[in-house]
C-alpha cells in the first residue's frame, strides 16, 4: 500500500475536488434511473432541473482544479493524471444530461422499462467509479482497486452484450423507422455513458500503479 499524501504532503485540495466530481456523476447517474422509474410508472416526467445542477455543479469543480493545478507547484501525483481523471469524471454528468434531454423531446410514449438493465449496470460502474477514486486519499490498495476495476470492466462488457440484445429486439420489432433510430441512438447513449466510467477507473488503476 502506497500513501501519496506522506509522499507528497498534506493539501488535501485536490482530494477533495476529485470525489466531488466523482461523487456528482453518481449523482447524475441516480437522478437518471429515478427519471426512468418515474417514467414506467406513469408519472409526469420529472424536470431536468437536477441534472443541469450536477453537470453545472461538475463544471465548477473542473473549473476549481483547473485554478488549483495553475497555482500549486507540488501536486499529489502528475498533474496530466489529474487533469485526465477530472475531465473523464466530468463527461459523466454532461452525457446523463444528454440522454434525459434527448428523452425529453422524445415525441410519443417512452419505453422507460427497456432501458432499466442498462441503467442498472450503469449505476454498478459509476459506483465502483467512485469507490476507486476515494482510494487515493489514503493511499490506495491496489488490490481493492483492482477488484473495484473488474467489477467495472465487467458492468462495461454487460452493457455492451445488453445493448446488442436491445438492438436485435429493436431491428426485429414493427416500430416505425423514426422512433427505430430514436430509440437505437438512445441505447447506444446509455453505453456510452458506461464508457465514460470505463475511462475514469482505467485512469484510476495507471495512477495506482505509477505511484505503487
Amino acid at each position: 500500500m502506497f500513501s501519496l499524501k506522506k509522499l507528497l504532503g498534506k493539501d488535501d485540495r485536490f482530494f477533495d475536488l476529485l470525489e466531488a466530481g466523482a461523487d456528482e456523476a453518481e449523482a447524475s447517474v441516480h437522478v437518471f434511473r429515478r427519471y426512468l422509474e418515474k417514467i414506467a410508472a406513469g408519472a409526469p416526467a420529472p424536470s431536468l432541473d437536477e441534472l443541469v445542477y450536477a453537470r453545472r455543479k461538475e463544471k465548477r469543480i473542473r473549473s476549481e482544479m483547473t485554478e488549483a493545478l495553475g497555482r500549486t507547484f507540488v501536486t499529489p501525483f502528475d498533474r496530466e493524471d489529474i487533469e485526465a481523471l477530472s475531465f473523464a469524471l466530468y463527461r459523466i454528468p454532461k452525457q446523463m444530461e444528454k440522454i434525459v434531454e434527448r428523452i425529453s423531446i422524445m415525441p410519443g410514449p417512452f419505453p422507460a422499462e427497456r432501458f432499466s438493465r442498462q441503467a442498472e449496470l450503469l449505476d454498478q460502474a459509476v459506483e465502483a467509479v467512485v469507490f476507486m477514486v476515494k482510494q487515493l486519499r489514503h493511499g490506495a490498495n491496489l488490490a481493492q482497486i483492482r477488484e473495484a476495476n473488474d467489477r467495472l470492466q465487467f458492468a462495461e462488457g454487460e452493457a455492451d452484450k445488453v445493448m446488442l440484445g436491445l438492438l436485435k429486439e429493436l431491428y426485429h420489432s414493427n416500430i416505425d423507422a423514426r422512433r427505430l433510430m430514436m430509440q437505437q441512438e438512445l441505447y447506444e447513449m446509455v453505453e456510452q455513458a458506461v464508457d465514460r466510467c470505463r475511462n475514469a477507473g482505467n485512469i484510476v488503476v495507471e495512477v495506482a500503479l505509477k505511484n505503487s
